[in-house]
Parts: structure tokens; C-alpha cells; sequence
């Protein structure tokens, strides 16, 4: 399954276009987790367990986005946005969703 940001692939021409096709993740964060983050704002640096969250968050999205779309007969995706936000009371989980658009390529 290509997935692409761009509204064409060059080279390639859009035979069908099928609709949106949409993915979506919660991912809750620990308090572990939250603790070190919170010692890496004040020394600085990057936080290494929110960034594997993040991209196990995207990645879990994508593959359901490109599911829908190969069950609807799609070979591609075009238009890809992802959107990050926090979720529940107090903002401890994180959503994200991967939208765009289920075509088929020649």
C-alpha cells in the first residue's frame, strides 16, 4: 500500500477514487513515563519513551488507515494528514488519527 501526503503520485494516474479512509489510536502514558519526561524539561534533552510513543501511535493509525483502504480495493492512499491530540480528563492520553484519500493507481 503507497501512502502519500501529496493529491498525485507523478508517474502514476488515479483510476478510482474510492473516498476518505481514516485510522485512529489512543495511547494512555504512564506515570513512569511522565516522571522522566518531567526531569527531562528541566535538564533538557529529548524524552526517547514519549517519541517511541508517539511512532507506535502513528504507526498503529497508519495500518488501520490502510486497511480500510485495501478492503475497499484500494493500492494507495493519497492526501495522508495525521493529527496529534491529548485526550481525557486530564490530558494523560494521546490520539491520532491518519486520514486521506483510498485511490488505485496504474
Amino acid at each position: 500500500m503507497l501512502l502519500a501526503t501529496t493529491p498525485i503520485i507523478e508517474g502514476k494516474q488515479i483510476t478510482t477514487y474510492y473516498g476518505i479512509v481514516s485510522g485512529e489510536t489512543i495511547i494512555g502514558a504512564n506515570v513512569f513515563r511522565d516522571f522522566f519526561a518531567s526531569i527531562r524539561d528541566i535538564v533538557g534533552g529529548r524524552s526517547g519513551s514519549y517519541e517511541e510513543v508517539l511512532r507506535e501511535a502513528k504507526d498503529t493509525a497508519l495500518k488501520e488507515m490502510s486497511e480500510q483502504a485495501r478492503q475497499m480495493g484500494a493500492n494507495a492512499v493519497i492526501g495522508v494528514d495525521l493529527d496529534y491530540e491529548t485526550v481525557g480528563g486530564s490530558g494523560s492520553m494521546l490520539m491520532v488519527t491518519a486520514s486521506g484519500t483510498a485511490v488505485f493507481l496504474e
